[in-house]
């Protein structure tokens, strides 16, 4: 058997767990740990051995970006439980994905944004500065809400300034 013969045996068989975490570059058991929350999926051989189509490479890489987005791997589940188990991810289907995404990922980098450009005065609900926060937050209103730096997550009047 030539070389040729043989990555077209390997294509129809499927590729291992090994190799998919090879050429996706992260662990075996990331591989199982997401196949287990159904991102996902393979198929058995003769031998009850995992094999898995080469489209699961392009999913690993839409959860890995969603990952580092801050995403949950719960939504991210969810929001690609529309794509076929075995279908190559298509560039309408990133699309589709990334719009689900948009709203979260705008309200994220607000509330960073806030926290970022707040962090030189106050932690956000009176916690360190006093004359601040009696200023903006009296008899601690906003306590009421929880804790936390509610003024810089999503409590934060919208006309505030921490300036």
């Amino acid at each position: 058997m030539n070389e040729s013969q043989d990555n077209t045996m390997k294509r129809k068989e499927g590729l291992t767990v090994g190799e998919v975490a090879e050429r996706s570059g992260i662990a075996v058991s990331a591989v199982h740990f997401y196949e287990r929350k159904g991102l996902i999926s393979s198929e058995r051989n003769r031998s009850n051995h995992r094999r898995y189509s080469a489209n699961v490479l392009r999913k690993i890489a839409i959860v890995q970006v969603a990952q580092r987005a801050g995403i949950p791997l719960r939504e991210i589940a969810e929001a690609m439980a529309f794509l076929p188990p075995e279908a190559k991810v298509t560039l309408e289907d990133w699309d589709h994905l990334a719009k689900s995404w948009r709203n979260q990922l705008d309200d994220r980098i607000a509330r960073l944004q806030r926290l970022r450009d707040g962090m030189h005065s106050c932690i956000g609900c009176g916690c360190l500065s006093l004359t601040t926060c009696a200023l903006v937050n009296p008899d601690d209103i906003i306590g009421a809400n929880g804790p936390g730096a509610r003024y810089l997550e999503e409590d934060a009047p919208e006309s505030y300034d921490f300036d």
